[in-house]
């Protein structure tokens, strides 16, 4: 019986450790499937949406802001500024990675509806709002 128990015990905690930050959404879980391994060299491949970065009269921005997709497209990052940016859901979720100049990040599916935001962790100050519908 004690055998039984720890079996029991320790599957709740696997699942629960899987099924939480699925779960998740709004400002804070992000969604998605196929997250990059590594930062923004030059992939990108196959997004249905790209979210440009731009610098504009020295301001830094994600354009357009906020952004709407649907739950199932796949999302990337174009930087087209000089520097490297980032995009990186505030609770963590996901993370292009650096993204150099001229360069697209790898795609993510986005598969929990919400309104996600984020922000560039080079440049806190410049943030986004991801809408998926």
């Amino acid at each position: 019986m004690t055998r039984s128990l720890a079996v029991r015990t320790t599957l709740l905690a696997l699942f629960a450790a899987v099924a939480l930050p699925a779960a998740s959404c709004g400002g804070g879980g992000g969604g998605v499937t196929d997250p990059p391994s590594g930062g923004g060299g030059g992939g990108g491949g196959s997004a249905d949406v790209i979210i440009t970065i731009i610098a504009e009269n020295g301001n830094m921005s994600f354009n357009p802001n906020p952004a709407t997709v649907n739950v199932g497209q796949r999302v990337s990052w174009r930087n087209s500024a000089s520097a490297l940016h980032t995009a990186t859901q505030n609770g963590g979720s996901w993370d292009t990675g650096s993204i150099n100049s001229g360069a697209t990040s790898p795609s993510f599916t986005m598969v929990t509806a919400g309104t996600f935001d984020y922000h560039c962790s080079l440049h806190p100050a410049m943030v986004g709002t991801l809408t998926v519908r």
